[in-house]
């Protein structure tokens, strides 16, 4: 049966949206910041000759700057001063949410409310800064070979690892500005912004590479209906839910008798969502990063993977061994997603507190005792729920994968983790935009009733 927030979303037309102007304003200003941010692709780092830098891409386009250049919507293979993208700030997250599950002070702020919140989000911020000046010197480095003749080349390295560093954290303000004034979550859509602007160019890029280079056109068409069947699988998953029955007995508040009532938990089967992926790129493209462009002497072999011509030791084993399509790289990424799957599901739900939370207002689930018994039933559903997800989750991030080891002509901009940040963050943001009509929709029912002390005949 459906609740009485979705009949009011089903009847919900192109006039709520119009009388919603708090809404409207929240997405133009989502709109103007993602403008700005795809405005910002478009500039260069200062003293980066463009041609040398273009062949220097294209040799190893193919690998995980490639991967990198989807993240961050074209700027890589512009060299913008986004071109770090909000990587930096996502591997300063993983760091402080594991630092926060492991060192009790940080548990403890987490617990402060809205106060312990802000210092955790201060710490990441700091954490940020130091990964995008590493980040941003390894680049310098590598790019100086590229800079024009005439620059010193620590003045070179100065001034690209500021604009590197003032780019992120730029995007990391921006992310943070959605989040709070717009609609949906910040970060999430400037990479969505990213890969959804480059898509297009990737999708002609396919067609005209099978019309001038003799590739089957029933190839071209087979990868097309794998794209619709993953984007329909994704929605498919990300809408499942297991509802968990939750009764509340009578009570008695004075002279009157209230009725128990029932309702449902819903646990989702992919509690993390986007975020498994997005932990194991910027993960992965960590040292990756060093080996492409401070290695400096890395291409694409003959069967689509990255490999060193002359790099010493480290870098050229990381070159072959960890390069998109090579066995490696598609077994750590997989590991690392299903890792990741658990690990934010555990921040995401906790079941202690929340078992601790339902007893306190007299609910339970029926069979179950309330306290440690409900929050050991609900570690067993949400722990098989998770093992559904992270399985899901690693289905969809490696076919791509295995696909293009053997297709590399298959664009990035058309796999599985790209896929999923689309569909996913679409819905989340048409979920928040709906959540803002219906409680539109209740104001008004509120302005039109007569609880507001009018007078009666």
């Amino acid at each position: 049966m459906a609740t009485a927030a979705e009949q009011m979303a089903r009847n919900m037309n192109f006039g709520t949206f119009a009388k919603a102007k708090d809404l409207q304003a929240r997405i133009l200003f989502t709109l103007f910041i993602l403008v700005l941010y795809r405005l910002g692709t478009y500039i260069p780092v200062p003293g980066v000759d463009p041609s040398q830098f273009e062949q220097l891409f294209q040799r190893q386009s193919g690998g995980m700057l490639g991967s990198l250049n989807m993240f961050a919507g074209g700027a890589v293979e512009r060299m913008s001063v986004f071109a770090l993208n909000v990587m930096p700030y996502i591997t300063a997250s993983i760091i402080v949410q594991m630092m926060t599950s492991a060192i009790p002070s940080l548990e403890k702020l987490k617990k402060e409310g809205e106060a312990g919140r802000k210092q955790i989000n201060q710490y990441t911020r700091y954490l940020t800064v130091g990964f995008a000046f590493f980040q941003g010197f390894g680049i310098a480095m590598g790019l100086s070979s590229v800079a024009y003749e005439g620059i010193a080349q620590w003045f070179f390295i100065l001034t690209a690892v500021s604009t590197f560093v003032g780019g992120t954290m730029f995007l990391m303000w921006m992310g943070e500005q959605i989040t709070a004034r717009g609609i949906g979550n910040g970060i999430s859509l400037i990479i969505f912004a990213g890969i959804i602007a480059e898509m297009p160019k990737a999708i002609f890029n396919l067609f005209s590479g099978g019309r001038e280079q003799g590739i089957n056109v029933v190839f071209v068409l087979g990868i097309l209906v794998l794209v619709i069947a993953l984007v329909l699988f994704i929605v498919f998953i990300e809408r499942s839910q297991r509802r968990i029955l939750i009764q509340y007995p009578k009570r008695q508040q004075g002279n009157k008798m209230s009725q128990g009532q029932s309702s449902f938990m819903p646990l989702k089967l992919n509690t993390s969502g986007v975020i498994p992926p997005i932990f194991a790129i910027a993960i992965l493209m960590l040292p990756m990063t060093a080996v492409g462009l401070v290695g400096g002497n890395t291409g694409v072999g003959p069967d689509g993977q990255m490999v060193a011509a002359g790099d010493p030791g480290i870098l050229q084993w990381l070159a072959i061994n960890f390069s998109p399509g090579s066995w490696t790289y598609i077994i750590t990424y997989g590991v690392l997603v299903a890792f990741f799957c658990f690990f934010y599901t555990s921040i995401m739900f906790n079941p202690q507190e929340t078992a601790d939370n339902l007893r306190k207002y007299g609910g339970f689930v029926p069979g179950i005792r309330p306290g440690k018994n409900t929050a050991a039933y609900f570690d067993y559903v949400l722990t098989r729920l998770t093992t559904i997800g992270a399985i899901y989750l690693v289905f969809v991030c490696l076919l791509p994968e295995v696909l293009r080891r053997y297709m590399p002509e298959i664009p990035f901009y058309i796999g599985g983790t790209s896929l999923l940040i689309v569909v996913s963050v679409t819905m989340d943001t048409v979920t928040q935009i709906q959540s803002h009509l219906i409680a539109h929709q209740y104001e008004g029912l509120i302005k039109k009733s007569r609880l507001g002390g009018k007078r009666r005949r």
